[in-house]
């Protein structure tokens, strides 16, 4: 599995399989989980290091040595999403919010004319067995809403209409 990880704003490629390739430099590596905390300890190429991780909202936030990290990690999956629902981007002059895969829309949690914020909830698309949050790419207001609760959307249908925030 490849992943995109930006830590302290500093962007690396991972690919996890038989062992460990950050940025094309292959390490052994492990890392165990201290049951019942959020404490872990990672050991990389025979040396092991004490690791704390808590969840935060986009990412993850890293003890390490006594510093303290922001990260972000985007599996493959989340970034073809991404891609397919405009990179993330709707672009200065807002745009429109696209289904990331054909499914049937469950929930609406937004009105025409509502300002909303970067990652709120926009659309809950049901793929595959599974709840899909749409969320908004950037802050802006919502113009049009195109999807229709319960009705079935194909792939790359347009959902939600942003404009600029004002």
């Amino acid at each position: 599995m490849k992943y995109e990880v930006v830590v302290g704003g500093r962007p690396f490629v991972v690919e996890i399989g038989d062992g460990v390739t950050v940025d094309g430099r292959t390490a052994t590596g492990h890392l165990y989980a201290i049951p019942h905390t959020p404490l872990f300890q990672l050991e990389m190429d025979g040396r092991i290091t004490p690791v704390a991780l808590t969840r935060e909202a986009g990412g993850w936030e890293l003890h390490v040595g006594g510093r303290v990290w922001n990260a972000v990690v985007v599996d493959e999956r989340t970034r073809q999403l991404r891609a397919l629902s405009g990179g993330g981007k709707t672009g200065a002059g807002g745009g429109v919010v696209k289904a990331p895969m054909p499914g049937m829309i469950l929930r609406l949690q937004v009105e025409e004319g509502q300002s909303v914020k970067r990652g709120v909830g926009l659309v809950v698309l049901e793929a595959m067995k599974m709840e899909n949050e749409i969320r908004a790419p950037e802050d802006g207001v919502v113009v049009r809403i195109y999807a229709e609760l319960g009705r079935a959307v194909e792939k790359g249908a347009p959902l939600v209409e942003l404009g600029p925030s004002s």
